[in-house]
């Protein structure tokens, strides 16, 4: 029988189990470049078979939180690749997501304090993050033109580029979470009457046009996309024809061999947003890998992975504080709580810092 804790095949690569490190933001590199803070963090957790890393900026116009890295420049390529090697030393595998946040951002966080950009002029109700000052409102966005898409997608594809030189094993497309791809696949956020809105095939148009180009540039088996069913996150209004959209992105997805899709159960209002129903639908579309993030424990995992819904398992917050959290779940030991007061900015403290289950230094 499946189990999380037997190694896994992508088609790139083979993972030592089926326990992955979900993307989180800490907001600790204010030059927007990996450093070896960066790479001891990732280091510490390469015990996952598989690490996800935090969102990555493709571009300047992408961010939409300080101090978060990116992967646009040569320097910031160097730096990844120091972190890529040091998983990869200690026996991991890293994928690199890549991040645009669309209108979820402020116009202190824009080149020259330009407006964010989107499908649409819908402002957000939600909430950009600035070192120093914290949360500020969303700014409104401006609707980006037909003929910019193509910049956009382009940004991804170079960045796809930079993290395989980088040493990174393949990239995850972040269209999820109400950021940038998720925002053209809304049709409340997208009022769009050009070929990118209105029929669910133009909404998923821009989503399907970056993928390709990230399959052109690095090879399929490198690629992958994370996808959010049914979230309210970041303002994204409750989307009726949602079940639509995933019917029609399940079989293009499949027919274009992605290393995986990953699956992002946010549980905003305490219900699950991915219910097992939606699960089994999705999974008799799609035959690939399928990946599930959200209010997972061991037992629920495994309970997935037995009955074939999911093959991987990926686990967010208890990762910040277990650095060796699959060696807890594998042996049922205690799990120690991380501290919210440093998931976002600082140094060591609440990063690099937390110790084994022995008390051993990570």
């Amino acid at each position: 029988m499946k189990h999380l804790f037997e190694p896994y095949s992508l088609p790139s690569t083979t993972l030592n189990n089926r326990v992955v490190m979900a993307p989180m933001t800490r907001a600790r590199r204010p030059d927007h470049v990996p450093g070896p803070d960066t790479a001891e963090y990732y280091r510490q957790r390469a015990g996952a078979g598989l690490i996800i890393t935090e969102g990555v900026f493709v571009s300047p116009q992408a961010q939409g939180y300080s101090d978060v890295p990116g992967l646009w420049t040569d320097e910031q390529r160097a730096g990844w690749a120091v972190v890529t090697d040091a998983v990869h030393d200690a026996g991991g595998r890293i994928f690199a997501q890549l991040w645009h946040v669309g209108r979820v951002s402020h116009t202190s966080l824009q080149p020259a304090g330009a407006a964010p950009v989107g499908p649409s002029t819908l402002q957000a109700q939600a909430h950009a993050w600035v070192q120093g000052v914290g949360f500020l409102d969303a700014s409104r966005p401006r609707a980006l033109g037909t003929d910019e898409i193509p910049r956009l997608t382009a940004d991804f594809a170079d960045a796809a580029a930079r993290a395989v030189q980088a040493g990174f094993d393949g990239v995850e497309l972040h269209g999820a979470h109400g950021f940038l791809f998720e925002q053209f696949l809304n049709p409340h956020v997208n009022d769009r009457t050009d070929r990118y809105g209105g029929s669910v095939e133009n909404r998923a148009r821009f989503l399907l046009e970056a993928l390709d180009a990230l399959i052109d540039r690095i090879g399929a088996q490198r690629v992958a996309v994370r996808l959010s069913p049914f979230t309210r996150a970041s303002d994204l209004p409750a989307d009726d024809q949602a079940e639509a959209v995933y019917a029609y992105l399940a079989p293009e997805l499949a027919r274009r061999h992605l290393a995986y899709v990953h699956l992002s159960d946010l549980r905003l209002g305490g219900a699950a947003d991915v219910p097992e129903d939606f699960l089994k639908t999705f999974r008799a579309a799609y035959d690939g890998t399928i990946l599930l993030a959200g209010g997972l424990d061991r037992t629920r995992a495994e309970e997935l992975i037995a009955s074939d819904l999911i093959d991987l398992a990926v686990f967010g917050r208890p990762f910040i504080a277990n650095p060796d959290l699959v060696e807890r779940m594998r042996h049922n030991l205690p799990l120690a709580t991380p501290d919210p007061d440093t998931f976002y900015g600082g140094g060591a403290v609440g990063y690099t810092d937390y110790p084994h289950h022995d008390g051993s230094a990570a």
